[in-house]
């Protein structure tokens, strides 16, 4: 009877398994596999990569899927020697075409760096610089420089510029011609010459425009101080960028004739804004008063500082900016203490004679030190004979400048928050950076960017060791 029972059990569930597979079952049909994150690969050249004796001006790579150049690879394919003509270079299907349209020149290594440019036309996988090398005469070249650029003001890299060579080491060749070698940075700012002829060259950096010339002394410019002998050449070269003069600030448009007479009456008032954060006074710096015009006229016997009880304040001083705007009332600051600042409305006139449109007083309290937090810097393998300035930056404005003249700096109070610190070395011991000059072969003042970041909490004993 069992035996019975296990057949009549098997037979029912190999009808039901049919069934499923017949007519129940769901059918999930393939997916489409992992994602292409593959670039293209070239698959065939004519004439081959790296190929000697060259006489042709048209090359032809073909690669193992359609390709596309990106719409701004004339500004990312680099082709060196830096030709007068750009090839024209297109894609179409999996076929890129060059047309080198300058005449080749004897016994000369040519390279093309396509950048970012190339990339496949399903996924957009960029095949990142891409180099295509023949010779035209019995061997490739073999020289290489590399380095580094930095931004010589605050230490920073920017990709965006380029490394120039030139063989003519006249300092006009910079100012005059086009470079006969350039290339990037990558994001780090450092670069990578290669297929170099045996040759001296001037090496400078400048941005990526057209001119690709030092026409302007506003650009970002840098220089080395020798030419360098690619037969006998340092591991790496270092570089510091600068603008030998700051552009111009643009004039401030027209107004509009919308309004005009109201825009009038308003302009010709005096006003006058203040430093003050939540009506606290900061321990450390000065009260500062800013008015919207140069100041002819600057009255002390108006404005006056006094207790709550309107008790006049001695001690203090008053310092103007270079600009007559900014007034500032230096002073020792006591802790946690109430003031005022009386202000009368002819305290400060302008050339016109114009003065503020009213009196007023400014009601204020001093910080409490527990709102500051103490600071004690170690600087491990500082240069003290380089007159290092460390610099606290936030939001890259600098907004303390300390001279260092020991391994150790303290301060008891110090404004908390989050900084950016860097070393400037001050050659000429000026406290600021200095920009290089060309003309007279003098490189920029260094400023050297300290990775970590300084946190500096209120009311908390802030120790930190910093290595160079």
């Amino acid at each position: 009877m069992n035996k019975a029972v296990g057949f009549f059990f098997l037979l029912f569930l190999s009808i039901a398994f049919m069934h499923v597979q017949t007519g129940c079952a769901n059918i999930i049909p393939p997916t489409g596999g992992p994602r292409d994150s593959l670039p293209p690969v070239l698959v065939a050249a004519l004439p081959k990569d790296s190929s000697v004796n060259i006489a042709t001006n048209k090359i032809l790579l073909t690669f193992d899927e359609y390709v596309v150049l990106d719409d701004n690879s004339s500004q990312d394919i680099i082709v060196s020697p830096n030709p007068e003509k750009m090839p024209e270079i297109s894609a179409k299907l999996k076929n890129v075409t060059i047309k080198l349209k300058d005449s080749l020149l004897p016994n000369t290594t040519y390279s093309v760096n396509f950048g970012s440019s190339l990339k496949d036309v399903n996924e957009g996988n960029k095949f990142r610089n891409f180099t295509y090398v023949f010779s035209t005469g019995s061997q490739l070249a073999t020289g290489t420089l590399s380095g580094n650029v930095t931004l010589a003001e605050n230490g920073k890299a920017d990709s965006t510029l380029l490394v120039m060579l030139y063989t003519n080491l006249n300092d006009s060749a910079v100012q005059k011609l086009k470079p006969e070698y350039y290339t990037r940075l990558d994001s780090g700012g450092n670069f990578h010459f290669k297929f170099l002829p045996a040759a001296k060259f001037a090496v400078y950096v400048l941005p990526n425009d057209y001119s690709k010339k030092y026409d302007d002394s506003t650009k970002m410019f840098a220089f080395y101080n020798t030419p360098v002998d690619v037969n006998d050449q340092p591991d790496s070269i270092k570089l510091y960028a600068f603008q030998e003069q700051k552009p111009k600030e643009k004039a401030a448009l027209p107004v509009s004739t919308d309004n005009k007479k109201d825009k009038t009456a308003e302009d010709k008032r005096l006003k006058l804004t203040n430093n003050l954060s939540s009506n606290e006074q900061d321990l450390l710096g000065g009260l500062e008063l800013t008015l919207s015009r140069k100041i002819k006229i600057f009255d002390t016997a108006r404005i006056v500082l006094t207790d709550t009880g309107y008790k006049p304040i001695t001690g203090y001083t008053w310092q103007a900016d270079t600009s007559f705007t900014k007034y500032s009332l230096q002073f020792k600051w006591p802790e946690n203490e109430l003031y005022k600042l009386i202000i009368q409305k002819e305290a400060f006139a302008d050339s016109s004679g114009v003065t503020l449109s009213k009196s007023d007083t400014l009601s204020f309290k001093t910080k409490r030190e527990s709102q500051y937090g103490s600071i004690k810097l170690h600087f491990n393998n500082i240069d003290l004979a380089r007159h290092p300035v460390i610099q606290f930056v936030q939001s890259e404005v600098i907004v303390k400048s300390i001279v260092l003249t020991s391994a150790d700096w303290f301060a008891k109070l110090f404004e908390p928050g989050e900084y950016q610190l860097r070393v400037l070395f001050d050659d000429n011991k000026n406290g600021i950076w200095d920009a290089g000059n060309f003309a007279t072969k003098l490189q920029p003042e260094i400023v050297q960017r300290i990775p970590r970041k300084l946190v500096i909490k209120a009311n908390w004993d802030n120790e930190v060791d910093i290595n160079l």
